[in-house]
C-alpha cells in the first residue's frame, strides 16, 4: 500500500549565478513499511527533498494532499503523521530522556500509551537512561532518544536527515539498525537522507537524486 507520494515536486530559487532548480519535477512513491534511502552528492537536492516531504508542495501522505491543508491543519497533521530525526538530535536539555520522548504527546494533548512507550524504550535500549539528562548521554544514546521521540506519536512516516552524521561508523550502523528494527516492529515507514554507502545498503531501496532529478 502506498503511504507517501510526490507529484512533479519542484523547488526553484534565485542565486547570484542565476536560477537554481533544487528539485526539478520529482515523482516518487513509497510503500507502507518501506525503508528508503535517498542518496546523492552534496548539493544534489536530497535534503531539500526530505524537507519538502515534511509538508511542502504536492505531497500525499496517508491519502491526504498536504498542499490542500491550511497552516493550522498542516501543523497538526505533520505532528501526528510525520516523525523527524535530525543529525543534531534536537533534544531539549532541560528535559530528561523520558520527558523528551513523550514531549510530542504532551504538545498534542494526548495521553501516554504506557505499553507502547515500554516497547519503544526496550527496543532502543533506553530503559536505564530514562531519568538521565541529555548532556550525560553519548552521541549514540542521544540519537536513540531522538528516534524514540519520533516513534512516540506512531507516525505514518519517519524522515531522518543524515541521522548518523555526528556518530562514528560503528555507532551509526548500530543506531540505524535499531531504527530499522523499531520501524519494522511498529509498521512505520522510514525515509533517510545519507551520504554513507553502508547505511544506504541497509535500506530496502535507494533513490538517487542528482541536479534536482531522481
Amino acid at each position: 500500500m502506498e503511504i507517501l507520494k510526490t507529484t512533479d515536486l519542484k523547488k526553484i530559487y534565485q542565486a547570484p549565478s542565476g536560477e537554481v532548480r533544487a528539485l526539478d519535477g520529482v515523482n516518487i512513491s513509497i510503500a507502507e513499511g518501506e525503508f528508503v534511502a535517498i542518496i546523492g552528492s552534496s548539493g544534489s537536492g536530497k535534503t531539500t527533498l526530505l524537507n519538502m516531504l515534511g509538508g511542502s508542495g504536492e505531497i500525499i501522505v496517508r491519502e491526504r494532499n498536504l498542499a490542500e491543508l491550511k497552516n493550522e491543519e498542516l501543523t497538526v497533521f505533520r505532528r501526528r503523521n510525520i516523525g523527524f530525526v535530525f543529525q543534531n538530535y534536537n533534544l531539549l536539555p532541560i528535559l530528561n530522556v523520558s520527558e523528551n520522548i513523550t514531549l510530542p504527546l504532551k504538545l498534542d494533548g494526548l495521553g501516554q500509551d504506557l505499553n507502547f512507550f515500554d516497547q519503544i524504550v526496550d527496543s532502543l535500549k533506553l530503559r536505564e537512561k530514562l531519568y538521565s539528562m541529555p548532556s550525560t548521554l553519548s552521541g549514540g544514546q542521544q540519537q536513540r532518544v531522538a528516534i524514540a521521540r519520533a516513534l512516540s506519536m506512531k507516525p505514518a512516516v519517519i524522515l531522518a536527515d543524515e541521522p548518523t552524521g555526528n556518530l562514528d561508523s560503528k555507532t551509526g550502523i548500530e543506531v540505524v539498525g535499531l531504527l530499522k528494527a523499531s520501524a519494522a516492529k511498529f509498521n512505520q515507514t522510514i525515509v533517510v537522507v545519507t551520504h554513507n554507502e553502508e547505511i544506504a545498503q541497509m535500506a530496502d531501496r535507494m533513490i538517487r537524486i542528482e541536479d534536482g532529478k531522481v
